[in-house]
């Protein structure tokens, strides 16, 4: 029996709270403001089973006091692009919010999120899957068999 499951919405709290510990690994001051805002999108995307997003995780195993708590988050999401070399139908995935609580790290219970979320992809025909790596997490995805893209990337906050 695995220990990963599909995310549903009343895990929508614990999913931002391990979002947040995510985002302070490479913010430590950042605020939770957006949270409160950001709570409704979430459910509603979670209770959604056919959609394009998914988040798969693992409940906490050391926190009988909190029945709800999670031990780790992979999320990801499906987005069209015009089909190009190595993925002529279009579909690709992106991963995104990869955390574990700090006290149940090196468990495997990340790893055993993200093989959850290429299985995903995988049945929804995706022809690559695109993430961004912190330098702590890069050996772990490159173990899982991705590799850098030297495809320059830039941004634009609106």
């Amino acid at each position: 029996m695995s220990l990963v499951r599909r995310a549903v919405a009343e895990d929508a709290e614990e999913v931002l709270r391990l979002r947040q510990v995510m985002i302070a690994s490479v913010s430590p001051d950042a605020s939770t403001d957006w949270q409160a805002e950001s709570l409704p999108g979430l459910r509603s995307r979670l209770a959604d089973p056919d959609g394009d997003f998914a988040a798969f995780v693992v409940d906490h195993p050391d926190h009988p006091d909190r029945p709800d708590a999670l031990a780790a988050l992979v999320v990801g999401t499906l987005e069209y692009r015009i089909g190009g070399p190595g993925r002529p139908g279009g579909l690709l995935g992106y991963v995104f919010s990869v955390a574990t609580d700090p006290d149940a790290r090196r468990r495997g219970y990340a790893r055993a999120c993200m093989d959850a979320l290429l299985e995903w992809f995988r049945e929804r025909g995706v022809g690559h899957v695109m993430l961004t790596a912190s330098p702590d997490a890069e050996p772990l995805y490159a173990s899982m068999g991705f590799t850098r893209d030297a495809t320059p990337s830039m941004r634009l906050y609106l």
